[in-house]
């Protein structure tokens, strides 16, 4: 993370801290702290929330040497990236662990990688690691799109194996014979030649996001007068 905060395992720590864990900060002057996102309270040890942090050498804000009213917009900028009380939100969504009674802490995601169907919290990730197992899918990107009702539902896109049509059926069975629960389910399946990617090489989910979005907006009537 380029705004601060290093962590480090170190090599007397039990074994499952070093396979399942970030470690610790190197800092003793560092705090971190699990916030239940977009709030600042925080959450119990073994809760997934935003991890937050504050130290020596974390950021403490966003500089604009730019004139009114550009500069206002990083001053807003701030009040969102930062607690009231200094913490600068990462982002990552984490969560304190114990490993064999050492406590460290483990990154599960990013914040924008959640689907926020009705209040319900769907991870991105857990749906792509088990999606990427059907024997259909050669590549998978799960995003959110949006719903009038819900807020959002999630949407697969599928780059197929060679000869294969998955459809949404197909992934929905998959799922549920490994135990996972309906609500996380994919709702829409967009079979795709490959995934779209930034110029760095990386899965381009702001450009899916975007298609599906305009795609629903194009299903949807217009509404008359």
């Amino acid at each position: 993370m380029a705004e601060g905060l290093f962590t480090v395992t170190p090599l007397d720590a039990p074994r499952a801290a070093r396979r399942h864990s970030v470690g610790v900060p190197i800092s003793e002057l560092d705090a971190v702290v699990i916030l239940a996102p977009g709030t600042e309270t925080e959450l119990p040890d073994g809760e997934v929330g935003e991890l937050c942090v504050r130290g020596p050498y974390t950021i403490t804000g966003y500089f604009d040497v730019r004139p009114e009213p550009e500069a206002a917009e990083t001053m807003a900028h701030n009040a969102r990236a930062f607690t009231s009380d200094g913490f600068y939100r990462t982002g990552d969504l984490g969560m304190v662990r114990f490993e064999e009674g050492y406590r460290c802490f483990s990154i599960e995601g990013r914040l924008k990688d959640v689907i926020d169907r009705g209040g319900e919290k769907i991870s991105v990730d857990e749906l792509e690691s088990l999606l990427t197992g059907h024997p259909k899918v050669a590549e998978v990107s799960v995003v959110a799109m949006p719903d009038p009702r819900l807020g959002e539902r999630g949407c697969a896109f599928i780059v197929p194996v060679p000869g294969a049509m998955p459809n949404l059926l197909d992934l929905q069975e998959y799922l549920a014979g490994r135990g996972v629960a309906k609500f996380k389910w994919p709702e829409r399946v967009e079979l795709v030649e490959a995934l779209p990617r930034t110029p760095v090489g990386k899965i381009d989910k702001k450009a899916m996001r975007a298609g599906i979005t305009t795609r629903l907006e194009a299903e949807t009537p217009a509404a008359t007068g």
